[in-house]
């Protein structure tokens, strides 16, 4: 895996944004609205080796944040309809290998994935924003479907790994 997209340019996407691009992660981090872009972009700048920064790219449609990518993450806020309307948009633009994670600590990530025709490839970050924007040495936990493939609960988890966080994959119910 070597592209992650970012959707949402807000304190955790540029956290999360951050974080991979200094793992050696290429990066596109999107954000419909100009202004989160930009103090992302000001924020990352300030935060990241000047060499780099070319590893980040910041993009205003999902469209050209996921065409390309390994790895989607979502940073839409945790409400059903939110979630269930970017994994559709997702499914559609990203290519068939992307894989999905979205953090969640309240939603089925079953549920959420049956929206998609990529169950297999879908996984729940479940951890409050706070811990992921904390940084490194924190537990996650990863939340497989019971579809969720053994391949992308292996990337998501050695992408969160290479971010220096300690994630365990717990599979959750149907």
């Amino acid at each position: 895996m070597t592209t992650v997209a970012i959707i949402g340019a807000g304190p955790l996407g540029r956290r999360l944004a951050l974080g991979a691009a200094r793992a050696g992660f290429r990066v596109l981090l999107e954000d419909v609205m100009p202004a989160n872009l930009h103090h992302a972009r000001e924020s990352i700048r300030q935060e990241l080796d000047p060499h780099a920064l070319p590893a980040v790219a910041f993009v205003s449609s999902i469209e050209d944040a996921v065409r390309e990518a390994d790895l989607v993450i979502d940073c839409v806020p945790d409400e059903l309809e939110s979630k269930l309307e970017i994994l559709w948009l997702l499914d559609r633009m990203a290519p068939p290998r992307a894989v999905f994670a979205t953090p969640s600590m309240r939603l089925s990530i079953a549920d959420l994935a049956a929206c998609t025709y990529r169950a297999d490839r879908c996984i729940a970050i479940a951890a409050p924003a706070e811990e992921l924007t904390a940084g490194e040495g924190i537990d996650l936990v990863l939340r497989a479907a019971p579809d969720t493939s053994s391949e992308t609960a292996a990337l998501v988890r050695d992408f969160f790994l290479q971010l220096g966080f300690r994630p365990t994959i717990e599979c959750s119910k149907a």
